[in-house]
């Protein structure tokens, strides 16, 4: 019974991917293709995806230095030792201190947001098929055997560039974690020090450089549709069949 269950399973696995390779493939590089011509990811003026930070400068506090008679000084200090101005308030809970926004939660960069969405699920896309592919291929490959190894190395290639493509893909999701990362980090530190403005453009650069990043990583997921369709149609009998004497045994 369970060697009839491996059976089904590799016949669906074949059939699957080879309608992914003959198919979808293409059906999704032309998708792509179309989605780099969008509007929404062809932004000339970057100035357009920047996000407005709704937090103040506090004004300074205003301190007399009553010992040398000199004039009044002007300073700035951090968020939490401006109580008076401050933007937002400085509770205690504890032995912590927490620092309240008087609008709620700060918002993330909408645009990049809604293109990030857009971005996420073609990357998933991407490593199940080639996932499907992959095992596709690997369950192809005949045992080892002296002599005769050409067909079974293009397998193994195939599969080590199904791996490598699957790899990074993940690394593209792990990009975008580190930017929300990074972006969170910069934002609290205009709350702590609204009056740096090198934060505050920090995280305007930080939103650009997404922004094209994103743009490369959807041109690198069509480009690796087109080069597994055309190495493995190029390579497509050798896959299915590495060795002429071991065809009867693979189907």
């Amino acid at each position: 019974m369970s060697s009839l269950l491996k059976v089904d399973n590799e016949i669906k696995t074949k059939v699957r991917a080879e309608d992914l390779v003959a198919n979808f493939f293409p059906k999704k590089l032309l998708e792509l293709d179309h989605f780099l011509k969008d509007p929404i990811i062809n932004i000339s003026e970057l100035k357009e995806i920047h996000s407005e930070i709704n937090l103040t400068v506090p004004d300074p506090i205003l301190l007399s230095n009553l010992h040398d008679g000199l004039e009044a000084v002007r300073l700035q200090l951090p968020m939490e030792f401006n109580f008076p101005k401050a933007i937002h308030d400085m509770r205690t809970v504890g032995s912590t201190k927490v620092f309240v926004m008087p609008g709620g939660m700060m918002k993330s960069n909408a645009k990049l947001v809604d293109l990030i969405e857009k971005v996420k699920p073609e990357i998933r896309t991407l490593i199940e098929k080639c996932n499907t592919v992959k095992m596709w291929v690997q369950l192809l490959i005949p045992r080892i055997e002296d002599g005769n190894n050409f067909g079974v190395s293009i397998q193994e290639e195939t599969v080590a560039e199904l791996r490598t493509v699957e790899g990074e893909a993940a690394s593209y999701l792990d990009q975008i974690s580190r930017y929300y990362i990074t972006r969170a980090k910069l934002v609290s530190k205009i709350a702590k020090y609204p009056h740096v403005e090198d934060y505050r453009r920090t995280v305007t650069e930080i939103d650009e450089k997404e922004y094209i990043s994103l743009k490369i990583i959807v041109s690198e997921l069509r480009n690796q549709y087109v080069t597994l369709h055309d190495m493995i149609l190029k390579n497509i009998e050798k896959i299915k069949r590495p060795r002429s004497s071991n065809t009867d045994a693979l189907y």
